[in-house]
């Protein structure tokens, strides 16, 4: 029988610091929609960290869900939910969830997309829930580092679509669904954790 779990390196490199973060902002016991969940690994880091938080990874690729299935398969975790096949673009499940959270989703993906997650975020968190998002961003005008600028070109020389978001673009999109920024963590390699709650 073949194994389906895919691996990132990414995923392998920021899962603790992201980890950490999330252990810092969320409560003990949570409901958590993971989007673009990709392999699979952060859902099963974090799950397994955490016994408290029912983690709910989703993606719209087939083959990224039997990859998450694979993982969930393999760690045995009670919290991990099976993988749902999830296009924001579509709609977003009503909940009930207390975290949204996307990881290095908004830069390889339309715009359209980041404001149907927003849209999502509105609709199935309650008062008080967070979305949480992380990835690389341009602030005021300019990438947060020259790697992240090749990184931006990369990108967009892929789909014209792709790109570095501007942080205070997105800022400014969830503070007009209600989502309001509370914390702006520095993380490694240049990324961000934008922590955002809802009114």
């Amino acid at each position: 029988m073949s194994d389906e779990r895919r691996h990132s390196p990414a995923a392998a490199r920021n899962r603790q610091p992201i980890l950490e973060v999330l252990q810092e902002v969320l409560p003990e016991r949570a409901r958590v929609l993971e989007v673009a969940s990709g392999s699979g690994e952060h859902a099963v880091h974090f799950a397994g960290a955490m016994p408290g938080w029912t983690w709910q990874p989703s993606d719209p690729s087939p083959q990224a869900c039997r990859s998450i299935e694979a993982w969930r398969a393999h760690a045995g975790l009670a919290n991990l939910l099976p993988p749902l096949a999830l296009d924001l673009t579509e709609g977003c499940p009503a909940g009930p969830v207390e975290v949204v959270v996307a990881i290095n989703l908004l830069h390889i993906a339309p715009w359209t997309v980041g404001e149907a997650l927003l849209e999502g975020a509105e609709r199935c968190l309650p008062a008080g829930g967070t979305l949480f998002l992380y990835g690389p961003f341009i602030r005021r005008g300019r990438p947060t580092a020259p790697s992240n600028a090749a990184f931006d070109a990369e990108l967009r020389q892929r789909d014209p679509r792709f790109g570095l978001r501007e942080l205070e673009t997105v800022v400014e999109a969830a503070e007009a669904r209600g989502l309001g920024l509370e914390q702006l963590v520095e993380m490694p390699a240049n990324n961000l954790s934008l922590v955002l709650r809802r009114a």
